[in-house]
Formats: structure tokens, sequence, C-alpha cells
């Protein structure tokens, strides 16, 4: 098999379906994106997040560890990997990827396969590099964030990619999102204390342990004497936040597309 990634799940994937449940509010943005599509082929699907229920999904997933706690009601999974989809031209009505863009070797191979296999909208859930900064984490992780950056495709990159006709959606992200990744916690902070939290967060596994260790030892200094809430905590009453949290959608040029 291709080279399935930049993290090895099998060490850093566990726990990622209690953490990382998808938030019923972005996948309607989701679902959305997808039309009428009765069939959808979700790529590097994860735990399944993020599945739509009334529509016949194929997952495809290179991790054993991921695949492994998929719930037994989620659709068929295929081992795989974007690059390389296993599947002819037009095989699926849609096709979506969520929050998985930024672990492929190739993101524009990747999201061409997407483009390929479907005779209908492409749905990618990424974030955005060039707004990753907009969340006060940055201040305390810098590693961090150099390490997102390099990780996630430029907007237009990823557009050029998908081909089609593209759109870009700015998604909300609500206060109390069930998905963990980071900007899920932009007003609670104390989540970045539990290690389990961070876990389920792919990035951290970029960062060395000690200075990972610093990180959150200097965040707990300041949410105990109250310098975090002094510099951010109005979003402590925030009901959303515009981070980076984008979803690109493409739709054929024609009803007879197939491929770029």
């Amino acid at each position: 098999m291709a080279q399935a990634g930049d993290v090895d799940y099998g060490r850093h994937g566990i726990g990622y379906a209690h953490h990382r449940r998808e938030d019923g509010r972005i996948a309607a943005v989701v679902h959305r994106a997808l039309g009428t599509a009765r069939t959808v082929v979700n790529v590097g699907a994860g735990a399944g997040s993020y599945e739509p229920p009334d529509r016949t999904v194929v997952a495809v997933e290179p991790s054993e560890a991921m695949i492994g706690q998929r719930r037994p009601s989620l659709g068929p999974v295929v081992r795989g990997v974007a690059g390389s989809l296993p599947f002819r031209d037009g095989a699926f009505d849609a096709a979506m990827a969520t929050v998985t863009v930024h672990q492929w070797p190739d993101p524009v191979a990747g999201l061409r396969e997407l483009r390929r296999v479907a005779t209908g909208a492409v749905a990618v859930l990424t974030f955005d590099p060039d707004a990753l900064d907009r969340l006060w984490l940055a201040e305390y992780a810098p590693d961090l964030y150099l390490a997102e950056r390099s990780r996630y495709p430029a907007i237009r990159t990823a557009l050029a990619g998908l081909g089609g006709s593209p759109s870009v959606i700015d998604v909300a992200i609500p206060f109390d999102c069930t998905d963990g990744f980071t900007e899920a916690y932009f007003g609670r902070p104390e989540a970045f204390l539990d290690p389990e939290v961070r876990r389920a967060q792919s990035a951290w596994s970029f960062v060395d342990d000690a200075v990972e260790a610093r990180y959150v030892r200097t965040l707990a200094e300041d949410l105990a004497s109250g310098r975090w809430d002094a510099r951010h905590g109005e979003l402590r009453s925030r009901d959303q936040f515009h981070g980076a949290l984008r979803l690109l959608v493409s739709r054929p040029d024609s009803p007879d597309h197939r491929s770029p």
C-alpha cells in the first residue's frame, strides 16, 4: 500500500472516537454541500465522523487503528489511500473528506482522485493555513503552529486540485463543539491541560515532549493567575468562533463531468 499519512494512528489515534465526535452543526453544513447525492465515498474516513446516515456511504481509510474505532452501524470500509482510490471513474454521486487532507502525502493528487470518482459534488472540510493563528493557542504553542502550517495545503492549491466549479465556505465553530480539534476549544482553554485531548489532535505528535510540557505548564499558570482570562476571557461568552475551518465544495463543470 502507498504511504498512508504523516501520523502513526496506531500510536496517536487511540481515543479519536471519543474526543473527535462529529458536531451536528458542522455536519449539517457538510451534508448540505453533498446535495441530492445518494452514494458517497468518504476518503480518509477515520472513525467515521460526518458520514451522512441517510445515504449509502463507502469509507476509505488506511489506518487499522482508526477502522477499529468505527461503529458497527456505519457502512463498509475499504483500506486504501486518497492518492490511489480503487474505484472506477464516476463510481459515486459525491465524495467527501473531513479534516484529513493535511494527512495525505500528496493532497493535490488525492483531491483529483475525489473529483475523478464523483459525478457530483465533492466536499472537503479542512483548515486554511493562513488563518490558523487566529486562535490564541498560537501564542502558547508556536511549534505546534509551525508544524500545522506546513501540513495544510493552501486553499488556492486545494481548489486547483479539486477542479470543477469550486467555492469556499467559512464554517463557524460553536462554543460547545463536540469535535475536539484545536479550535473547538477556543473558549474552553482548560481542555488543553488534558493529555487525552491533545493526543486526539495529530499536530501535537510533531512537538517534542519536553516542549509540549512547557507549553502546557505556561498555559496552566496563566489560567491559575487569571492572565489568560484578562487577555482572552471574552471568548468564554462567545457563541461561536470564525477561525480557520473551511468547507471546500467542487461541483462538476457539466453533468457529464468525470475527471478534472
